[in-house]
């Protein structure tokens, strides 16, 4: 069996400009960044303005094994299938971060005969994007520890500086450490630590930026810290606004590519699910929806976290309703949530697939709730057997859910055509009542609450003593009306990760809140959740090479 990068190196990609000629884009539209990978304009979508919005479709899926479910391999198959059955399509995604890929999961691209391409390029350094991001937050950094340095004009308390640096990967080493040491022409020693990129502020603005101007208004207003007397110290106080912006211009404009069949594929933005909002730009969203009649994009992780930020977040900040949801399944990780150790996912068993629905149930449910369509998707592995597949089809069918049995990976679009098939007969049946989980008027407190109830299935949140005081606190400064975005355990509905399946009679614990005011969202802490990653024990990047001439190599 071929690996994921012996396909992709295999494959036959078309020049860019005849992905932008299909598209009917001029050449002002777009600037090419060497044969296969382009940057479209930022004024592309106002261009656009006047032509009618393709269907959204939102990818998401069940809580995830930690080799994850194929929700991307799903996303890319669904777009080359709704391509094969006549349906203009763009597929929008997000970009992956080095730390994942180098950590565990190897590479995000897709995988088998639904990838996009150039893989080797997306998963490292691509169009230097994320590089962007991670300049303009340490160049913040720099400028907030070179303000105390130089006198401290604003008052800012270097015992309350919210803001940290980043870098795109995981290193648990630098989650806290002590900056400024060396004496007075050092700097003024200080806690601080690091992030990863795709969990910095200014990842989240430039994903949630309507264009240059917001992403320079969003950034004026991010809360870097407080004085001593607790009052907030924001961007513009600093007057760096202008020079962030500037390192991001073309870090705003998305990135153009393709599949393996040549469906163009939109990717720009890379927010951990959670950790962040787990969604592409805005910007890739609405240029695929004027560009395509179909947009196939992902939201990171289970329907508990990126779709739920994806429609309680994203969709505010563009003004824009998805059309319907694919929820991904797989026979191994539903084992999994039936009790069956990792290393024995391979056998068949159908009892634990049977306990292990119940996790499927609920997020059904919560897409329910959304008032959205849905299909479920199979994706299928080889490790599969009949007996497994037939029993999730006939679940499915017991309780008149659309489902689809998926296999993109090993024949592409091919694969997909089931599942593309139910989706436009279900987007053309109109029975959409889109509704969130919360108002913006409700409190903070109400909003955490309503999501951990409504989404997550727990009886109830437990409140540490600090995020009472923040709760208050940020209510006081006006912050109360923001959505929020909960920072959570990806493996549980929980935030217990070993609490697998749909664990009831559990509470939410929220340790702390951190206000991501320019991003427009409050950040909610909960469990043990770590905003820096670590790298496991035997790293993807172990296997990983280039050859003389090259080449590279164990990118799977």
């Amino acid at each position: 069996m071929k690996t994921d990068i012996e396909i992709a190196q295999e494959a036959s990609l078309k020049p860019i400009s005849e992905i932008a000629e299909e598209l009917n884009l001029s050449l002002e539209d777009w600037e090419p960044y060497g044969h296969t990978k382009a940057k479209l304009s930022d004024k592309l979508l106002d261009k656009l303005s006047d032509k009618p919005n393709g269907k959204i479709i939102l990818v998401t899926a069940i809580n995830p094994t930690p080799a994850g479910e194929g929700k991307s391999t799903v996303t890319v198959g669904l777009g080359q299938a709704l391509n094969k059955i006549g349906k203009k399509t763009v597929i929008a995604l997000r970009e992956p971060s080095l730390g994942p890929v180098m950590g565990i999961k190897g590479g995000a691209a897709g995988g088998g005969y639904s990838q996009v391409l150039p893989m080797e390029d997306i998963n490292l350094h691509f169009t230097g994007d994320l590089h962007a991001i991670t300049s303009a937050n340490n160049a913040l950094a720099a400028m907030i520890d070179n303000h105390i340095h130089q006198g401290n004009a604003l008052h800012i308390d270097p015992r309350r500086i919210e803001f940290k640096r980043v870098m795109d990967m995981n290193d648990r080493a630098l989650r806290q450490i002590v900056v400024g040491l060396g004496g007075p022409l050092r700097g003024v020693p200080r806690e601080d630590g690091f992030n990863i990129t795709v969990a910095s502020e200014i990842m989240a603005i430039l994903c949630l930026s309507n264009d240059l101007n917001d992403l320079k208004k969003r950034i004026s207003n991010i809360v870097i810290g407080y004085t001593y007397q607790e009052e907030p110290i924001y961007v513009k106080d600093l007057a760096v606004e202008g020079a962030l912006t500037m390192l991001l211009k073309d870090a705003i404009k998305p990135n153009l590519v393709q599949t393996i069949e040549n469906t163009p594929a939109i990717i720009h933005g890379g927010p951990f699910a959670n950790i962040a909002h787990g969604c592409n730009s805005i910007l890739a969203t609405k240029t695929a929806a004027k560009l395509g009649d179909y947009v196939v994009t992902e939201a990171g992780f289970g329907a508990d976290l990126g779709a739920e930020k994806f429609l309680d977040i994203k969709t505010r900040a563009g003004n824009f309703e998805p059309d319907a949801v694919v929820i991904v399944a797989t026979v191994r990780a539903l084992k999994m949530h039936g009790g069956v150790p990792k290393n024995n996912l391979t056998e068949e068993n159908v009892d634990a697939l049977k306990a292990g629905m119940e996790n499927l149930k609920k997020h059904i449910e919560t897409i329910e709730g959304f008032g959205l369509p849905f299909v479920i998707a199979i994706n299928k592995f080889p490790t599969d057997t009949e007996n497994e597949v037939q029993y999730i089809e006939a679940w499915c069918n017991e309780h008149q859910y659309q489902v689809a049995l998926t296999d993109v990976w090993a024949k592409g679009g091919e694969g997909g055509i089931e599942l593309a098939e139910k989706l436009v007969h279900t987007i053309d049946s109109d029975n959409r009542n889109f509704t969130r989980v919360y108002e913006l008027e409700d409190s903070l407190e109400t909003k955490i609450r309503k999501i951990a109830h409504t989404v997550y299935g727990a009886d109830d949140i437990e409140l540490s003593s600090k995020a009472k005081k923040q709760l208050a606190f940020f209510e006081e400064q006006g912050w109360g009306n923001l959505p929020v975005c909960m920072a959570k355990t990806q493996y549980s509905l929980s935030d217990n990760p070993s609490l697998l399946g749909r664990p009831t009679g559990f509470s939410i614990s929220i340790r702390e809140l951190r206000p991501s005011i320019g991003a427009g969202f409050i950040v909610v802490l909960t469990g043990d959740v770590m905003t820096m990653p670590g790298l496991p024990k035997q790293p993807a990047a172990l296997k990983m090479d280039v050859t003389e001439d090259g080449k590279i190599v164990g990118l799977f």
